[in-house]
């Protein structure tokens, strides 16, 4: 391996997506969208082993046949749509170390077209001079949230911070959120009551290539930009 023999790539994928049905395994570019996230974490050559945690038998049969090595089969307590993502990391984590020598996890969303395998070197980088702490990428907010508005009655607008109104755009701190690619740990950190975001150190990445596919609107976006990432080479 070219960074570390003890590193794995850990894939939550439960089989009860409901905004989109049957998401992680759906035909994205003529693949199943996990085909893109297997993709790139082969090439960045960083993995000993790549994992998969699901409650879902044929999710689990399509990653085999996607070139996971290793199946996790994951307990229906883990597998709602409120369960957070650390105790399921934490709960493969467990199950690796009953077979497996393993210092370094890196959690990787089964959708993720847009996965960059420089992304994850670089991060891998910041993570091993930075123990303590959780690295993942995040990207700028397309306008400052210091301007945010929410909707009241009738559409009228309320500032969520009204001494900002008048502030000049250029004039606010940017503001930055997470892209919800992936989260690299030491396994110490995943096992203990850290929690990711509090404990994290941000990998800046540019916001045309961040897409959040949460419902088919979503997807046919992801689409039409992955189509023209191919045809110029970006991806």
């Amino acid at each position: 391996m070219e960074y570390s023999t003890v590193s794995f790539a850990i894939i939550p994928a439960r089989g009860g997506s409901q905004r989109i049905k049957k998401k992680n395994i759906k035909k994205f570019y003529s693949k199943p969208i996990l085909y893109w996230t297997i993709k790139a974490l082969k090439r960045s050559k960083l993995f000993s082993k790549i994992v998969l945690t699901t409650d879902d038998t044929k999710i689990a049969k399509i990653a085999s046949q996607l070139g996971v090595d290793h199946i996790i089969s994951r307990p229906s307590n883990l597998a709602d749509n409120y369960t957070p993502t650390k105790p399921v990391i934490e709960h493969a984590i467990r199950a690796l170390k009953k077979k497996f020598k393993i210092k370094y996890a890196c959690c990787v969303y089964p959708c993720n077209p847009f996965l960059n395998s420089l992304d994850l070197k670089k991060s891998f980088k910041v993570l091993k001079k930075n123990k303590n702490n959780f690295v993942f990428p995040i990207t700028e907010y397309t306008h400052p949230i210091q301007r945010a508005f929410k909707l009241a009655k009738k559409n009228k607008l309320i500032f969520f911070t009204k001494k900002h109104e008048l502030t000049r755009t250029q004039d606010l701190v940017k503001s930055y959120h997470d892209v919800g690619q992936f989260y690299w740990g030491s396994v110490s950190n995943w096992l203990s009551k850290k929690r990711m975001h509090s404990n994290g150190i941000g990998l800046p990445i540019p916001k045309w290539r961040v897409v959040d596919i949460d419902n088919l609107q979503d997807w046919k976006r992801a689409e039409l930009l992955f189509k023209v990432l191919k045809i110029n080479g970006k991806n």
